[in-house]
């Protein structure tokens, strides 16, 4: 599992699930374009991080859900000309923005799909564009979720755009495999990251009852991703085609019993 001489673009790579990933990519060997939608902070401190572990990384950020498509091929281009080896592809950006189902308006419904299903393809796209002419193998890797599988109240358009995610997997690796590229996705399970963090710690019932219901018993952080990723992307999982490996402690392969009563409304 090592990636030495390989250069990763990681979108929302610089802090939550993608910084983890970003992390092991750096561990492994590999170099790093990281982007983010803002240079602060968490960025700075996940760059460094890296370059500590002896990886070369640029960044690159710009808002990938208001202007998807302009964003794209900015993004891009931005990449490929700090890292023309740019033959890793981690399409990790994504958003949650749900609303009770009853609630949920147009905008927030399209935002959450521009990011989170059309942001990671018209990327793929483009990357495979530059690839294929030049007959170089690549590796491509999405960032699912369980929410993909297993339906969540109040999450649905969170879920569908999860579940499109799984499919385009599947579809991407149809069209790509031909060519010498890999496409394949991990799902983590509940994961304590910047965007998930607020509601934990609001809700310690849920915490405590995710805790209860995982067969590990535990809520990681996003460090446990890293290795599954690294792993993917690596020449060990080349006959690994189209599929999702799911990191979440065993949480999805048991039936749940209830919800916790914080959990128990009507959409």
């Amino acid at each position: 599992m090592r990636l030495v001489g390989r250069t990763a673009l990681i979108t929302g790579g610089t802090q939550g699930v993608g910084a983890a990933i970003a992390v092991a990519i750096a561990k492994a060997g590999g170099n790093l374009v990281l982007h983010g939608l803002r240079d602060d902070a968490l960025s700075q401190a996940t760059v460094a991080t890296c370059r500590a572990a002896g990886a070369t990384v640029h960044t690159v950020f710009c808002d990938l859900m208001s202007d998807t498509e302009t964003a794209v091929n900015t993004l891009f281009s931005a990449a490929l000309a700090v890292a023309p080896d740019l033959t890793l592809l981690v399409n990790n950006a994504g958003t949650f923005l749900d609303k009770p189902f009853l609630e949920m308006d147009h905008q927030t419904f399209e935002r959450t799909w521009r990011l989170n299903v059309a942001a990671g393809y018209f990327l793929t796209q483009a990357w495979a564009r530059h690839w294929i002419p030049r007959q170089l193998p690549g590796r491509v890797l999405f960032t699912g979720s369980i929410n993909g599988q297993l339906a969540e109240m109040n999450h649905s358009a969170y879920d569908s755009s999860k579940g499109a995610v799984w499919m385009m997997v599947r579809s991407l690796c149809v069209s790509l495999a031909p060519h010498g590229i890999r496409v394949n996705s991990i799902a983590p399970g509940l994961v304590v990251t910047p965007l998930t963090a607020p509601v934990l710690e609001k809700d310690h019932e849920a915490k405590a009852w995710m805790q209860l219901h995982t067969p590990n018993g535990q809520v990681p952080g996003p460090e446990c991703c890293g290795p599954a990723a690294v792993f993917l992307l690596s020449d060990d999982a080349e006959h690994i085609h189209g599929q999702t490996l799911l990191v979440d402690g065993g949480m999805s392969v048991w039936q749940q019993p209830e919800l916790p009563p914080s959990w128990r409304r009507t959409q």
